[in-house]
This record gives structure tokens, C-alpha cells and sequence, in this order.
């Protein structure tokens, strides 16, 4: 009797001390392929590092199809595990935004509503359904949205896309609203003629996150910022400037260079000639391992342009038609950058080469489709074109780049060109620090349009004839975001949850079954459990 009550109390031993132990250590076995309950370690860091108390107020709650229960279920999985590193500094709740003041207030903090539909009692209904969340951090509220992906996508696909970025999501906002230290970012606008106006939402984007400086031609600023932001320049830099930002990279600064290949002017119906555009950056691109190509390129998969096709009477007839100069490019390389983007609106773009550099890393981020045809400048460009039928033999020069990221430790241009006699000598760096740029070959990538009935500037990649919005800030927020994050934040755009979809044919063939088993299999594993429990006892206590 004595050695059961011993045995008994080592028992609630170990359960005491395992618990105590439990709460001072903390760990987790995720055995998922990809590993899909796991979080970044930068994550991680961000989370422990917490000095006051982050709200999340997650507004995707309620009775929804199976794909949007997935994605709320992830929300909810990833909050778990955000909690468990985040402790009494994070704290969450799920509201459902049934009110329609609660809804407007919703939309008007930033939070953008899905239409729903669904069928109900045999009838078609619909309700709007937010998919996001607003946080919470010292008084202030930044809004998130969580239904993101590629719209070329199925809508499971782009659920599952969304279920893949909750985590970035969250936890970039989660930094945005908490960093102390804000970097600063330069902006080149001495050399282009694009009124500021234009590139209004790009910037109000970046201020959110950064300290902004502009340069206003004065290059003596450039050594200031940690990334400098080169927005469509159109008039050449100079030997000295160009001397600056190649000192900048080796200094480990970096580079986000939105910059044309060739110039384009007003367009007519009949055309004008799109011309080469020297930057008098060439040799210092083609020295860092890349070449932006004096040429236009014209792909089958484009944006629409509205044309005037012909009178009906004495009205002009206006329609929508496809303009291969802009194109929509859906096409991306494998980065974490450009993962599960939506696409993305171009304008005049022009190819980028990479060429041979010592150590450079070229990784390709955005790429035309594979019907593409070249124009090299000068070439003829004219609204007429849009109204011609393509032949897609026509359309064979096959993916081009036009969007790359070079890391490594970059080599100077001025190596060995500098007089002995020259003063900037004593500063000279001939081998640069690792660092890393991203050149992309369109300049108006990063140009919103403007409503001039109101005087207010669209969206960022907003299209006014098909009125949707393309990932262009994404991308340029994406891009800046790599370039400046030291730890590695954005690589929480990497996980990847394989979709691994039921055999719908099978699954209506042998549905009955499945139910019959699934109904009465753990009732029979629950009966012969008991009866071998029996048996067991009988034998053990039986009188022999």
C-alpha cells in the first residue's frame, strides 16, 4: 500500500514540476510538410521585442464558404502563435462587422470590403465581408488587408495566396507602428520633369515609413539616406553626380531606380518617334552587372486604351482597345519579393541585360509574357497601331526583363580613373560594402494618374478604363521594403501551403461510405477498445 502512495506522489511530482518547468520554457513540434504553423524568426524577434501593447482587431468573423473559413482560420492560427511570442503585449479579438456605421467606419480607416455571395434557402444573397484588420499601437491605427493575391488566379488560389501572406502582413504592420528608428530615404527628383503631384501616393506610402528627403539637385544630400530613390529622371547626370552615387553603393547605401529606356512624348493617332534617353548612366549600370536597353517592348498581354474608332452618326465612337506598348506583366521571377503579386501596369517599358560582374548576384523580379516583340529606338509609336490585328508570329523574342535586384559587393566605375592629384582620392572607395539595388526599366511604374475633376491623385496603379487596381505599390513598396529591411522580415512572404484539393468525382461516388465510416468507425473502435479492456480484466482477475 505504501509503495502505490509513493509511486502516486512521484506522479504529481513530475506533473508539478513539468508545469512549472512549461511555463518557463517554451516549445513547439509543427509537423506540416511546409511547415505552415511556423514563424519567421525575424517574426519572432519583433514580437519579443515589444515595449508596449499591439491590438489587433481582426474583422474577418462569421459564417463563410470554406474557402474564406480557411483563411479566417489561418488568421486565427497565426495570432495563436504571434501570442505565444508577443505574450501580455499582443492581444487580439474577432469582430463581426454587421453594423452599416461600423462598416463605413471600416472603409473609411482604409479596410476594403468583399462582396460575398451565397445561396440561402435557395436564394441568391449577398453581403460585404472584411477581410482585414485595424491595429492598435500607442493611440495609433493602422488598417490591413488580409484577401490578397494574383486576381489572374482561381479564387481558391488566391485564398490559399492569402492564407501564405498572413503572416508578412501582420507582422509588417506590426513593425510599421512600432519602430522607433526611422530610416531615411533620398529622393532624386532634380532630374525629372513629372510634377510631384504624380508620384503623391508612392510617397505618402513611403512617409508612413520612413523619413524622406529630396534632393532638389542638390547631390551633397545624397550621403544622408540609407536608399536613394531615383524616380524617372529625363535629363542626364552629371560626371560628378554620377561619381556620388557610385561612392554612395560602395559606401553600402542602396539604389531603387525607376528609369526609361527610351523617351516618349505626346502620342498621336498617326505617331511620333520615340527616342533614345541618355541617362549617362550606362557605363555605371553596365559595371554593376546590368544594362537598361534603349528599346520599347510590346507584348500580346496589355493594358486598354480608350480609342476613337469612327462616327455612328456625327458621335464619335469611343472603345476600349488593347495597346501593346503597355504591358501588363504577370509574369515573375523567384523572389520573395514579387511572391503571389498581382499584376502589374506598364508603361513604355524597355528590356534590361544582365551582364558579367564579379560577385554580383542578379536575380530577375518582373518579366514580360513570352509574346513580346522589340522596338529599338528611335521607333514609330501612334495610336493606329491598337486598331491592327496582331500576328503572334510577329510576337517571338520570347521573356524580357524588366525589373532586376543586384546583391553583392559592387566594384567602383572610377576604379583607375582618378589623377593622383585629384582630391576625392583620400575618400575614394574602390570595393564596396555588401549592398544590394533594384533597377527597374519603366519609369512611370511608380507615376500615379490624377482625377482632375476633383484635383486629387489616383491610387497607385489604378486603371481608369478597366477601374481596377494593379500591384504597383506593392511591388514598389515590396522592392523598397527588401532593400532596407536588415532583418529579413519580407522572408515571411516565402512560406507556401500546398493546395491539396478532394477528388470531387470520387468524393460523389463513394460519399455514403465515407459518411457510414466516418459516423460509425470510432463507435466500433470505441466498442472492441472496451471489449479487449474486458477480456483483459477477466483474465487478469479470474479465480483460478
Amino acid at each position: 500500500m505504501k509503495s502505490k502512495i509513493v509511486k502516486l506522489l512521484i506522479f504529481i511530482g513530475i506533473l508539478a514540476a513539468a508545469n512549472v518547468l512549461a511555463s518557463f520554457l517554451f516549445f513547439r513540434w509543427d509537423l506540416t510538410q511546409e511547415k505552415r504553423y511556423t514563424i519567421s524568426d525575424a517574426t519572432k524577434k519583433l514580437l519579443q521585442n515589444l515595449d508596449e501593447q499591439v491590438t489587433i482587431k481582426v474583422y474577418m468573423t462569421g459564417d463563410f464558404p470554406a474557402g474564406f473559413e480557411r483563411l479566417e482560420r489561418a488568421i486565427q492560427e497565426t495570432l495563436e502563435s504571434f501570442s505565444d511570442y508577443g505574450g501580455v503585449n499582443l492581444a487580439y479579438r474577432f469582430i463581426e462587422p454587421k453594423d452599416s456605421k461600423v462598416q463605413e467606419e471600416l472603409i473609411q480607416k482604409g479596410l476594403i470590403p468583399t462582396n460575398l455571395f451565397a445561396n440561402e434557402d435557395g436564394k441568391r444573397t449577398e453581403r460585404l465581408v472584411f477581410p482585414g484588420a485595424i491595429l492598435v499601437y500607442d493611440g495609433k491605427e493602422y488598417p490591413v488587408q488580409l484577401l490578397k493575391g494574383n486576381s489572374s488566379a482561381s479564387s481558391e488560389e488566391r485564398l490559399n495566396q492569402s492564407y501564405e501572406g498572413v503572416e508578412f502582413e501582420l507582422a509588417s504592420a506590426i513593425r510599421r507602428l512600432t519602430q522607433k528608428e526611422r530610416k531615411r530615404v533620398g529622393i532624386l527628383v532634380g532630374h525629372t520633369k513629372v510634377p510631384p503631384q504624380r508620384f503623391s501616393d508612392f510617397l505618402a506610402n513611403l512617409q508612413q515609413n520612413y523619413d524622406l528627403y529630396f534632393d532638389v539637385q542638390n547631390p551633397d544630400s545624397w550621403e544622408k539616406g540609407d536608399l536613394l530613390v531615383i524616380p524617372k529622371p529625363d535629363t542626364p547626370f552629371t560626371d560628378d553626380e554620377k561619381y556620388r552615387l557610385d561612392q554612395f553603393v560602395m559606401r553600402g547605401g542602396k539604389l531603387l531606380m525607376f528609369i526609361d529606356g527610351a523617351r516618349v512624348d505626346s502620342i498621336s493617332l498617326e505617331g511620333t518617334f520615340a527616342q533614345p534617353l541618355d541617362l549617362n548612366l550606362d557605363d555605371l549600370l553596365f559595371k554593376y552587372g546590368c544594362r537598361v536597353n534603349q528599346n520599347l517592348v510590346k507584348d500580346l498581354s496589355c493594358a486598354m486604351i480608350p480609342l476613337n474608332v469612327g462616327n455612328m452618326g456625327d458621335k464619335p465612337q469611343i472603345k476600349p482597345m488593347p495597346w501593346r506598348f503597355f504591358p501588363l506583366i504577370n509574369n515573375f521571377g523567384k523572389h520573395p519579393i514579387v511572391r503571389n503579386l498581382d499584376a502589374i501596369y506598364t508603361r513604355f517599358p524597355s528590356t534590361i541585360d544582365t551582364v558579367e560582374a564579379p560577385g554580383i548576384v542578379k536575380t530577375p523580379l518582373l518579366l514580360t509574357s513570352k509574346y513580346t516583340q522589340i522596338r529599338k529606338a528611335p521607333a514609330l509609336v501612334a495610336y493606329n497601331e491598337a486598331r491592327q490585328q496582331p500576328d503572334p508570329k510577329d510576337y517571338n523574342t520570347g521573356e524580357k526583363d524588366i525589373a532586376v535586384l543586384l546583391e553583392g559587393s559592387f566594384t567602383s566605375l572610377f576604379n583607375n580613373r582618378l589623377l593622383p592629384n585629384d582630391p576625392r582620392t583620400a575618400t575614394f572607395i574602390g570595393k564596396g560594402k555588401p549592398t544590394k539595388m533594384i533597377v527597374v526599366s519603366d519609369g512611370d511604374l511608380i507615376v500615379n494618374d490624377i482625377d482632375y475633376k476633383r484635383g486629387a491623385p489616383l491610387p497607385l496603379g489604378y486603371d481608369r478604363l478597366s477601374e481596377k487596381t494593379f500591384a504597383n505599390k506593392d511591388f514598389a513598396l515590396y522592392a523598397l521594403d527588401y532593400l532596407m529591411d536588415s532583418e529579413g522580415l519580407i522572408t515571411a512572404r516565402n512560406k507556401q501551403v500546398t493546395l491539396r484539393p478532394l477528388d470531387k468525382l470520387r468524393l460523389k461516388e463513394e460519399r455514403t461510405q465515407w459518411q457510414l465510416l466516418n459516423l460509425l468507425g470510432p463507435l466500433a473502435f470505441i466498442g472492441i477498445l472496451g471489449g479487449v479492456w474486458q477480456w483483459w480484466r477477466k483474465r487478469k482477475y479470474a479465480t483460478k
